[in-house]
């Protein structure tokens, strides 16, 4: 997968007159009030979020670490604060939110960099709707670990879940809910979340 595909959708905030090595831009990162995702050397500017981003963001990983309570299994849900490593093709980048399954792994030993989500969230906004459904999902793709990718939409009640099927990544289940009465569910987690949940107090 060339880089020139992966980033199509982030050429626009791209910085391409100069790469940097990873521990530059980790160091970068630390200093910087603005988040910024690494893509093999390039650094590219977040888009800011509004208020229903956060909100269903929040009420997301809220819903998420109340469902994995009650599971057999250890779970540990994080906000869209930490950063997913991809050792394979050298990027970092953002969930909105993640799900891990019992043990964290971290690169290097540095606990800002994941290395195996299980289930990985994010939230649409116009600027990064086109990336978050093509280029991120392919990054993610790369991950072992990864199991499940939920894509919610915040101008109307519309979820998509992507569950996969082989480990090689290559064939993907897709499960749709618009109904704000109705749940999705979780296949990754075996647990189903309410719409009403993912979009309370958001107006439309």
């Amino acid at each position: 997968m060339s880089a020139s595909v992966r980033l199509i959708s982030k050429k626009t905030n791209m910085l391409p007159e100069k790469t940097h090595s990873l521990e530059a831009y980790l160091a970068m990162e630390a200093r910087s009030r603005a988040k910024h995702e690494f893509y093999n050397g390039k650094i590219v500017l977040m888009a800011g979020s509004k208020y229903a981003h956060n909100l269903i963001a929040m009420n997301t990983g809220s819903a998420l670490h109340h469902l994995v309570q009650s599971l057999s299994q250890e779970f540990v849900v994080l906000n869209s604060d930490q950063k997913i490593y991809l050792p394979v093709v050298n990027d970092v980048v953002y969930p909105d939110a993640v799900v891990i399954c019992e043990v964290p792994e971290f690169w290097n030993g540095r606990e800002d960099l994941l290395l195996n989500p299980l289930l990985v969230v994010e939230v649409l906004s116009k600027s990064t709707a086109k990336y978050d459904r093509t280029g991120k999902f392919l990054l993610y793709n790369q991950i072992p670990s990864f199991r499940e990718y939920v894509r919610i939409e915040q101008k109307k009640a519309h979820i998509e879940s992507w569950f996969r099927l082989t480990a090689d990544g290559d064939t993907w289940d897709k499960t749709t809910q618009t109904d704000l009465h109705k749940s999705l569910l979780l296949r990754s987690l075996g647990v189903s979340i309410a719409l009403s949940e993912i979009y309370r107090q958001v107006k439309f």
